[in-house]
């Protein structure tokens, strides 16, 4: 009989507390305790040769593969819906060694030109260095990115909403026009979550994560995660394990503690920044605000048709650049200034300083990042705090 632990069809809070860990918890514990160690002992060779090879479950090295961490994949692989998840010490480890994984040298790979700043780093400064032929697109432009892909393509590599612009691709269009062309789609699904959105059911067949953000939902632990289908994951997997950029025992427990309020944070963080932006649209001193849940962002649309909820992150852009968006951001008092988002805490600050910091003015311009917008990572405090704290601050612009 399946257990709520294991049952796709339970829903995701339930998934979120029980997904991932063993019927039985060591010595009846209802918490699986940290395991620390980095090496498993055998009592005899028999034993420690079948699970080296792999011909029966077991952890022969930490590098490799841990208790703890297996549960904090376990709860990713059914929140995602999933078949295999594999995880990392860092977000960018989990993009860096997807797309090192499954590129080798002659292939194109297709992407947009906003994406995460060290993601636009790896296609523009690192993959190159591979051979591997790299295509950004206009990220707002559908049919730009399927002509690309239609030219030839290995691989698609998207995100939606993106970071720091909140742009919005329809996954199912785009992954369509990948398979026609025999190419692997990937989406980082940051910003979303998977309370608010699954990439796999929507046509992609990779999703990841940077697991630092709203999954573990504190900013006190680092990680990433991959999921996706058993063929795929493994080669992942064992890109990972030779390289070396594993997720610790201790990271992974924080994690998965994070994760057992997920849907309870996201879903304060959705109706919280959602209020937010309306409050912003309506202000003098804003030239504009870019969420996907107001009717009047251009990917409102789509997002309604591929989103439960429009995430907790927004942007918006202040009349006076980048001089207003200092004195702003200055003057806040209930976000921290930092370079992060998806925490219990509010979270601001420029894309210069924050999501795109690895890249120079020109280069953030030429994808559409002003140096003046304010990216706003929304907290669980009130909102109507978090409100009367952004109306005084913009009070001092005007």
């Amino acid at each position: 009989m399946t257990t709520p632990r294991n049952d796709s069809s339970s829903g995701l809070s339930t998934r979120a507390v029980w997904a991932g860990a063993p019927e039985h918890m060591p010595e009846d514990m209802t918490v699986m305790p940290v395991f620390h160690g980095v090496t498993y002992a055998y009592d005899d060779m028999a034993q420690w040769r079948a699970v080296a090879t792999g011909e029966r479950p077991g952890h022969v090295y930490s590098r490799n593969t841990n208790p703890t961490v297996e549960i904090f994949e376990g709860k990713l692989r059914a929140l995602e819906g999933a078949e295999a998840s594999t995880s990392f010490a860092t977000g960018m480890a989990a993009v860096s060694n997807t797309l090192f994984a499954l590129l080798a040298p002659g292939d194109r790979v297709v992407s947009i030109r906003d994406t995460y700043g060290g993601t636009n780093r790896i296609f523009n400064e690192f993959l190159p260095r591979w051979g591997v032929d790299v295509v950004l697109c206009q990220t707002d432009d559908a049919e730009a990115i399927e002509r690309e892909v239609a030219a030839g393509c290995a691989l698609l590599y998207l995100e939606t909403p993106t970071n720091p612009t909140l742009k919005v691709l329809d996954l199912k269009r785009l992954s369509r026009a990948a398979h026609t062309a025999g190419a692997k789609v990937v989406v980082d699904n940051t910003f979303a979550t998977p309370i608010n959105q699954n990439p796999l059911a929507l046509g992609a067949d990779l999703v990841l994560h940077s697991a630092t953000k709203f999954l573990g939902g504190h900013s006190d632990a680092m990680g990433g995660v991959v999921c996706g289908p058993e063929e795929l994951v493994r080669r992942i997997f064992h890109f990972r394990e030779i390289n070396g950029a594993s997720l610790d025992a201790m990271s992974a427990f924080l994690l998965t503690r994070g994760m057992q309020t997920l849907e309870l944070r996201v879903q304060r963080q959705n109706a919280s920044a959602q209020r937010i932006a309306e409050f912003l649209a309506g202000h003098a001193a804003v030239e504009a605000v870019h969420y996907p849940g107001l009717d009047s962002h251009p990917g409102h649309a789509v997002a309604k048709s591929q989103m439960r909820g429009f995430g907790g992150v927004l942007a918006f852009d202040l009349r006076g650049g980048e001089a207003a968006m200092e004195q702003v951001v200055g003057n806040l008092r209930l976000a921290h200034r930092a370079a992060s988002l998806g925490s219990v805490g509010t979270l601001v600050g420029p894309p210069s300083l924050t999501s795109h910091v690895e890249l120079n003015a020109e280069e953030r311009a030429a994808a559409g990042i002003p140096e003046g917008l304010v990216r706003y990572s929304v907290g669980i405090e009130n909102v109507d705090d978090l409100i009367a704290d952004l109306a005084q601050a913009l009070a001092a612009i005007g």
